[in-house]
């Protein structure tokens, strides 16, 4: 395609004149012509992107940029076709259980034993000349269990790294067949016995609705319903305020962007970049002691070193964001490195620049980065830090005439700042021992106002909230590998919790606030466990451990007893048994609600935790080398729920990120079903997964009845699957095609009291809290697709995509609402459906 064509399609596709479009396409005739060649790809690429954006005036050339850098990819950067394209895979081979380097390990291509290398002294490797596209990398060491690492992409653009734990043998030396491991079957937690997936950052990036958001990818795990207005996970019928967060070892605020507004544990789409996450662990039950305050599940993530050889930048623009991320070496003599991820809404910089009216839009940032630094004799630290700040006012509309519900006599605004950081510090006494130790700090505040008006838009305050938690957290834990049938981790946890909170909210509309919580203090929570995998023979692993905490603002306490056993009883079939109690102390807003009875007495300083049984079962089979399945039944028995006396209500169910009512530790709850997953692994360009889930979830309120709990769906299935395909002459670009199609049950509510809405003064919808959750819409059906093509050429790399979320617009549940026209109470149902064009370039 010739610059005339280019100009005369892009201005079609675009409705931007066509003398604009050569404008554009002048700017980058003259940096590529000139300043680009003086100063070098690196640098010159931003002058790049500047020139070409100081030129986009008008929403319109703000959609051409897409066709631009796509149809430039292949026409201004492109390469001579005929010349095959190759990369360097590098990494570690480290033992499973002590973490120390492995070294003279054999690591190559599968069905390519010439391609390949040994790792040297300190466990490291290089293969050179790799072929672009999937490879499986097959790792085998006498003493060993073999491992094949399946699905590794190689590109042209980036090196690919991996870390890869080698699980010592204990079968006897006059055995000789050993099957290989593959690293998708196994979490990197190498405790766990059952209830686990580890989740690549591939996966994230890939699979339909996950949206580069690991929080909406687990979606796509038997036992999780997913949702489409936010990201909440929700576990067998679980809050998602019931989940843990953990990054880098390391419990951290809700890490996702407008936290907490929609529901309680979850928010629109994650502060935490795929670009800098590495590979994680996500458990949904029964986890191993070293888990504390967590009742439904952990999703333990970690972030990646940065490449230590040679530097590499990452530039992606979309709907969603404006993306930048680098990594590279900071002194190649000490093999130390860096990595960071700066992200920018497209919304809120169309807002900074006047192109959109901010009242109504998102406007958000996040930062991600990480430094490791090597030490010849002191071991390994690293410096880490996740950070985001959102910003939002509500669209409010003047013209009284068209208001039809309460909402719309409201106009909001509300700011959040998280983050997290530490100094983390590894150190191997010898190559069976190591110590990890972590000083950390996470932060959270919450700034909302909320006006109401009237009908002659006269205004009050209706809510003032600012809300802040600091954490000073320090852990440390050593790992003793004693043997190869025998591995111990003990570790002891301290957190400082300061807390600084004052809620003022109205009653009713127009009316003056009274205070619903305050509170200004510290506390402490103390935690300690050990854990220990013991081989009793080569088909039968045990896992356990014990965990204690306690909370010093009123001395609660728990001890909880962890273990399971694991049977490999042939080559292709597993079973597994897990039992675990747990216990998560509430949220610090809860702690220190007033009434206007108590007046300065904090009601539920005393409240102790929420706890749990929980008993998982677990059957595998392997019905290939590329097809596994999965069957496992579990059973959850909550007990001393905090609940309302006399009440249907329990934190089971919560939504909101205040409570203003007292609590007592009375409640109840069950969860018992069975998750099936069927997985075939991508070979050959293709992959699916089908998942079903069959549950039922019931609480015990303060009123002493048993009741369906919000998020009792009862049946979850999901299908997922995606096809890749290798083209162009040498067949290095690649074209991919993903999908996912969910069946749940739908969306749980209570009957409306319609007596007493009509008699509430603001007609605030009131409900029949006698039949809590006892009313059920119809199952919902949700499609989610992705299409990308990426283009290699020679230390570069393009990739064009579209992303849908909900495509068919299936439509949630989101309260229900009296209309002034229509004198009325009726559901607000609305289909979030989130769409995302993206370019990326690396280079």
């Amino acid at each position: 395609m010739n610059k005339t064509e280019i100009i005369t399609e892009v201005s079609r596709m675009t409705s931007v004149s066509v003398a604009d479009c050569e404008k554009v396409l002048d700017a980058f005739e003259e940096v590529l012509g000139g300043e680009l060649n003086r100063k070098g790809w690196k640098n010159g690429i931003f002058d790049v992107i500047f020139k070409i954006m100081s030129k986009i005036k008008s929403k319109k050339r703000v959609i051409g940029i897409y066709f631009f850098l796509f149809m430039l990819s292949v026409n201004v950067w492109g390469q001579k076709e005929g010349r095959v394209l190759t990369q360097s895979v590098r990494g570690r081979v480290i033992d499973a259980a002590s973490g120390y380097p492995v070294a003279y390990v054999s690591v190559y291509l599968m069905g390519k034993t010439e391609i390949g290398g040994v790792t040297d002294s300190l466990g490291r490797f290089v293969i050179k000349n790799v072929p672009i596209g999937r490879h499986d990398i097959q790792v085998s060491f006498v003493g060993y269990e073999p491992t094949i690492f399946r699905e590794i992409l190689v590109t042209s653009s980036k090196e690919v790294y991996l870390t890869i734990p080698l699980k010592e043998s204990i079968k006897e030396l006059d055995e000789v067949m050993v099957r290989p491991q593959l690293n998708k079957e196994q979490p990197l937690n190498k405790m766990v016995t059952t209830g686990a997936r580890m989740l690549s950052v591939e996966e994230a990036s890939r699979y339909a609705g996950g949206m580069d958001d690991p929080a909406r990818l687990v979606s796509s795990f038997a036992g999780i319903s997913p949702s489409m207005s936010t990201n909440g996970i929700s576990i067998h019928g679980n809050a998602p305020h019931l989940l843990q967060w953990k990054l880098e070892d390391v419990e951290i605020p809700n890490p996702n962007h407008f936290a907490d507004l929609s529901i309680l544990g979850g928010g629109i789409l994650s502060g935490l970049s795929s670009l800098v996450l590495g590979n994680s662990d996500f458990f949904t039950g029964a986890f191993p002691a070293e888990y504390d305050n967590a009742v439904s599940g952990v999703f333990d993530m970690k972030l990646r070193n940065g490449n230590n050889q040679k530097i590499e930048n990452t530039f992606q623009i979309g709907l969603l964001g404006i993306d930048f991320a680098s990594e590279g070496p900071l002194t190649r003599k000490h093999n130390s490195s860096y990595i960071f991820n700066y992200r920018y809404s497209t919304t809120g910089l169309l807002g900074d620049i006047g192109a959109v009216d901010i009242d109504g839009t998102l406007d958000y940032q996040d930062l991600n980065f990480k430094l490791s630094l090597p030490t010849r004799k002191a071991g390994v630290f690293s410096i880490w830090g996740t950070a985001l700040i959102d910003k939002s006012k509500g669209d409010f509309e003047e013209n009284t005439d068209k208001w039809e519900s309460i909402g719309d006599m409201m106009k909001s605004s509300t700011k959040q700042y998280m983050g997290a950081g530490g100094i983390s510090h590894r150190y191997f006494f010898n190559n069976e021992t190591q110590l990890k130790t972590t000083l950390a700090v996470t932060y959270f505040k919450h700034e909302g106002t909320m006006t109401s008006y009237d009908w002659n838009l006269n205004s009050a305050p209706f809510l003032d909230l600012n809300r802040s938690n600091t954490n000073l957290i320090f852990t440390t834990a050593i790992t003793r590998k004693f043997s190869a049938k025998f591995t111990n981790k003990t570790g002891i946890t301290y957190t400082k919790m300061y807390y600084d909170m004052d809620m003022d909210l109205a009653p009713h509309q127009m009316h003056p606030m009274e205070l619903i919580s305050q509170g200004k203090g510290n506390t402490d929570l103390i935690s300690g466990y050990t854990s220990s995998s013991i081989g009793i023979s080569e088909q039968v692993t045990l896992n356990v451990g014990v965990n204690a905490q306690v909370l010093t603002l009123n001395n609660s306490w728990a001890l909880e007893p962890r273990a399971g056993i694991k049977w490999q009883f042939s080559p292709k079939s597993s079973f597994a048994l897990a039992y675990g109690v747990h216990s998560r102390m509430e949220k610090m807003d809860v702690y220190f609600v007033k009434t206007q009875g108590t007046g300065d007495r904090s009601v539920n300083k005393d409240l102790g935790f929420t706890r749990a049984h929980h008993v998982m079962l677990s059957y595998g089979f392997k019905i290939s080398d590329n097809m596994n399945m999965k069957i496992e039944p579990y059973f959850q028995q909550l007990y001393d729920v905090p609940v309302i006396a006399d009440s249907s209500y329990s934190v089971l169910n919560r939504r909101d990120f205040y409570v203003e009512n007292a609590l007592v530790n009375r409640g109840k709850g069950r969860n018992i079903g069975v998750d099936i997953t069927l997985e075939r692994y991508l070979n050959k360009g293709l992959y699916y997964m089908v998942t079903a889930s069959i549950f039922d979830s019931k609480y015990y309120g303060g009123d002493r009845k048993w009741r369906n709990t919000l998020y009792n769906r009862n049946f979850i299935v999901n299908v997922l699957g995606g096809k890749e395909w290798m083209v162009g002459r040498d067949r290095q670009n690649m074209f991919s095609v993903n999908f996912k199609i969910t069946l749940q049950g739908g969306d749980r509510y209570a009957p409306v009291d319609e007596v007493a809405t009509l008699l509430d003064p603001d007609r605030e919808v009131q409900y029949d809290e006698t039949k809590a959750f006892s009313k059920q819409f119809s199952p919902m059906f949700i499609t989610n697709f992705s299409v990308g093509y990426k283009i290699n050429r020679k230390k570069v790399s393009h990739e064009f995509s579209i992303k849908s979320l909900n495509t068919t617009g299936c439509e949630e549940y989101y309260g229900h609402e009296y209309n002034f026209k229509t004198d009325k109470i009726k559901p607000i149902r609305g289909a979030t459906s989130l769409p995302n064009v993206s370019y990326k370039l690396e280079f």
